[in-house]
Parts: C-alpha cells; structure tokens; sequence
C-alpha cells in the first residue's frame, strides 16, 4: 500500500456516492488505482459506509433523483452481502459532533455525519466531494479523493 495517510488508517469510508459508484460498476473507481484501495481495505474487515449513506440512498430513490436496477431494501442488502462492506452505526458522538463543525463545511447533515463517522472511527474517507475533501484537509481526516 503506498505511503499516504490513507495507508495509516484502520478503515476506509466511502462517502455515498463512492458506495454507489460500487456497486453500479461505475467508471469514476477505475482511475488511480481507486478499486485497488478499496480491495485492500475489504480484504482485512475494514470497508465502511456509515449508516446515513442508507437513508440519504433511499432518498435520493425516493425523490427520484436515482434509479437502482432493483428495489432499495434488497439493493443496500446484496450490496453489504457482496462487497465486504460493514455499516458504522451513528452514535452519540458522531451525531454531536456533527452538530459542532462549523461553517468550514456546507450544512449537509449526511455529510456532516460521514465526516464525524471517519473521525471518529479513524477512518479515512473516500469522496469525490470536493467541500468534503477540503474539510477533511484541514481537519486531519484522512482522504482519498477521487477525481483529483
């Protein structure tokens, strides 16, 4: 694993739309050796999305804004199954502290939560967010930005 700070963390959490990426097999994971990392991390137990990337999934199903090739609930479910990926639970830490971030990023609060998650979890966070990716730049949080 090269040496970033990535490579010194226990987990890896994707942010939302990298979970959905995926999944679909999407083309924005085959660039920098993105699939590669995420691999690492599934092979030793260490692959994370946090519990709001569900809810903020089944909105955006909901507001139709996505379309899954099949139902929400049996999609989140094959996609844990298959892929290596275990759930981060919101605590009560991480909604907190979701709470007490600032200005320095923009108040969406699935955001606000996978930012927390990755802090408190020690995790490093894979986005392509770019408000996301300078928060966690000047926070500490780890990140491994896509697209960049």
């Amino acid at each position: 694993m090269p040496k970033t700070q990535t490579a010194r963390t226990k987990y890896l959490l994707l942010d939302t739309h990298v979970w959905i990426w995926l999944i679909n097999g999407n083309e924005e994971l085959n660039h920098k050796d993105h699939l590669r990392w995420i691999e690492q991390y599934a092979r030793r137990d260490a692959l994370r999305i946090s519990a709001i990337s569900i809810w903020e999934l089944g909105m955006l199903v909901a507001k139709k804004r996505i379309t899954l090739s099949k139902d929400v609930a049996l999609w989140v479910k094959e996609s844990l199954k298959g892929h290596g990926l275990d759930v981060e639970p919101l605590s009560v830490d991480i909604l907190l502290e979701s709470t007490q971030m600032g200005d320095d990023v923009h108040g969406d609060p699935a955001d606000r939560l996978i930012l927390m998650t990755a802090k408190n979890i020690h995790a490093a966070i894979m986005t392509a967010d770019v408000k996301m990716i300078s928060y966690c730049k000047s926070h500490g949080i780890p990140v491994k930005p896509l697209g960049l």
